[in-house]
């Protein structure tokens, strides 16, 4: 299955609470598009999300934010694990 990273560039100010209760929404429907989140990474100073997720397409992997809590990712990047 694919793997995408995808970027939040607006989280400015979100506590980790908010960001742990935004995950797990997304954890509750990832199931109903198929989508595996696999982590996450908050960078506080700079305001950035960054989720690590398996997807069927950068579309499912974009729905369940919309679905979820309604913040869509700025940008989705099918990556490749390296050695």
């Amino acid at each position: 299955m694919p793997r995408f990273l995808d970027i939040h560039h607006h989280a400015q100010g979100m506590t980790l609470e908010q960001l742990a209760e935004a995950h797990a929404r997304d954890v509750a429907i990832q199931q109903k598009y198929g989508v595996n989140f696999v982590r996450y990474w908050y960078d506080a100073t700079d305001g950035k999300i960054f989720c690590l997720t398996d997807a069927p397409s950068r579309e499912a992997a974009a729905a369940v934010h919309i679905e979820a809590h309604g913040v869509a990712a700025d940008e989705i990047f099918e990556v490749i694990e390296g050695g």
